[in-house]
């Protein structure tokens, strides 16, 4: 059985040729094409394979097949903004499930409070450069992904400290996503957005096991 640190290397290895390909759009476009969702699967497989003391395992794996969607919709040529969109909201509320009953409440509503704060400050520099139909839809996507973050947060006695850097990574890799989509380009965006992306969902798929890894 591969040790995390094994699944860690084919994990990065895997994003690393995606990003790669991604930064050498179009010639690495193949690339992209095949290693980002793989890097996902791989995430998936080894969520799979983690032990669950907590539950967590279905929520997360759940997770991450929803991201895989929204993975492959984001990369198509052509603009399926909408369902990747749609398909990380419903991932956030499996990451909520996953995370709910392990919250504590005062530690959820606080970093919920802070995410809002944050959210709404970039919200009110970025709102008006989105299409008037998609606002809706922009709004409500971050309340789900601030509240994934927020219970991510309040869960960290149960999936590890690193379960609240993946919330964290979450807000900052959509945050820069949607930046360089809405308002500016971001210098090197298929690097800091990817980055921080699978960085982000490694913290959650190894958050099933922390107990017993440390423990």
């Amino acid at each position: 059985m591969l040790r995390d640190r094994q699944w860690r290397g084919w994990i990065a290895a895997s994003a690393v040729l995606a990003i790669a390909g991604a930064l050498s759009a179009p010639a690495g476009l193949g690339l992209h094409y095949v290693f980002k969702p793989v890097t996902t699967l791989l995430l998936i497989a080894f969520a799979w394979r983690s032990e669950d003391p907590h539950g967590l395992r279905p929520g997360v794996i759940t997770g991450l097949l929803l991201s895989l969607v929204g993975d492959v919709a984001l990369m198509l040529p052509i603009d399926a903004f909408v369902v990747g969109l749609g398909a990380f909201l419903l991932a956030h509320l499996a990451y909520i499930v996953a995370f709910f009953r392990h919250g504590r409440p005062k530690a959820v509503a606080l970093a919920w409070l802070g995410y809002g704060l944050l959210a709404a400050g970039v919200l009110s520099l970025l709102l008006p450069q989105v299409p008037g139909p998609m606002q809706g839809a922009v709004i409500a996507y971050v309340v789900v992904l601030t509240g994934m973050a927020a219970f991510a947060f309040g869960a960290r006695e149960r999936g590890g400290a690193g379960l609240a850097v993946g919330g964290a990574l979450f807000v900052l890799s959509d945050g820069l996503l949607a930046w360089d989509r809405f308002a500016s380009a971001v210098p090197l965006a298929s690097l800091w957005v990817l980055a921080t992306y699978w960085a982000a969902q490694w913290c959650i798929a190894r958050s099933i096991a922390a107990e017993a890894r440390h423990g």
